[in-house]
């Protein structure tokens, strides 16, 4: 049987809703029949428990798809400081080991017809030193579906995402995900960025929604859009 499809989730920033849209697009795909897991390969911001750090995202994915495979296995790389997780690596002494989280994704490529990769913070977020998320999703060559959070600013901050997302592999969707309160203007905002990113608008998801309402606004083509092989549907 063929590995499964993988695609990276990524946003225009921390805080625009990357998780929710990951989610949500999870359950769409679920919902299609497919075998369906999220991976989030580095997280910081988790909180103690009596088995270890535990990621809010993480927990999310893990709740969206249904899993029941070993928590590590879904975020190899928890750290406890909500910062960028380069700091918090260095901060715990911790080498983040990029063959380990690709190894991560291998492994569950093996078992599920399609492996959602959301990242921390936005595309270029440092992942060591001389590394970023965007080095590792550009080095496998695994298409990305950019999340932008519709508030003042985020045009810019989508155009100049998906251009450098272009330069080191493919955006090939993306969503325009409503936040709390609205913004001014919000479906012009989405016009305007639906008429100058070259990637399809996948999903509007309502600000408030659960993901599994805001998995019924992806488009029918979503998973083609997504380039998901027409074999594993």
């Amino acid at each position: 049987m063929p590995l499964g499809h993988v695609i990276a989730v990524t946003g225009t920033d921390t805080g625009v809703g990357k998780t929710f849209a990951a989610c949500a697009l999870i359950q769409h795909a679920c919902s299609r029949g497919l075998s369906v897991v999220g991976y989030k390969p580095v997280a910081s911001g988790s909180e103690a428990t009596s088995e270890g750090l535990r990621n809010e995202d993480a927990l999310a994915l893990m709740a969206a798809s249904g899993t029941q495979l070993p928590y590590a296995r879904i975020n190899p790389y928890a750290f406890a400081d909500p910062i960028a997780p380069h700091l918090a690596a260095a901060d715990d002494d911790v080498h983040i080991d990029r063959a380990r989280l690709t190894q991560g994704v291998a492994a569950l490529r093996e078992t599920h017809d399609l492996v959602i990769v959301e990242g921390a913070g936005g595309w270029q977020v440092p992942l060591g030193e001389s590394w970023t998320f965007a080095d590792w999703i550009g080095a496998n060559a695994w298409p990305v579906l950019m999340v932008v959070g519709i508030r003042l600013g985020c045009i810019n901050h989508a155009l100049l995402s998906a251009q450098s997302i272009a330069a080191q592999t493919r955006c090939v969707g993306w969503v325009a995900n409503g936040l709390p309160p609205p913004a001014d203007r919000e479906a012009d905002i989405v016009e305007s960025l639906r008429r100058r990113l070259q990637a399809p608008l996948l999903a509007t998801l309502p600000a408030l929604s659960t993901p599994a309402e805001a998995a019924d606004h992806f488009i029918e083509s979503t998973l083609q859009s997504l380039e998901v092989p027409a074999s594993r549907r």
